[in-house]
């Protein structure tokens, strides 16, 4: 699946050129913060009103390419068994 990310930008003036949802001060890592501190996105929208369900649809998706080829050591006490 190929999506443009066309929401994601990025301004090395800007929040120090990390990847942010359309120029606005809040970067992509901030939304996946913001997405596991609020469970409930009604609540999510109140508190940030300018973030749209594709914006974080798109900060999600721009998350996981990122770490698509990366490998990531996990303490040994969160592994479980399948």
């Amino acid at each position: 699946m190929s999506m443009k990310l066309d929401r994601i930008t990025s301004n090395p003036a800007r929040m120090n050129g990390q990847p942010c949802i359309r120029n606005l001060r809040l970067t992509v890592r901030r939304v996946i913060e913001l997405l596991a501190i609020y469970p409930e996105r009604e609540e999510l929208r109140q508190e940030f009103p300018e973030l749209e369900d594709e914006d974080i649809q798109q900060a999600l998706i721009y998350a996981s390419t990122y770490l698509d080829d990366r490998i990531i050591e996990l303490s040994p006490s969160y592994e479980t068994v399948a």
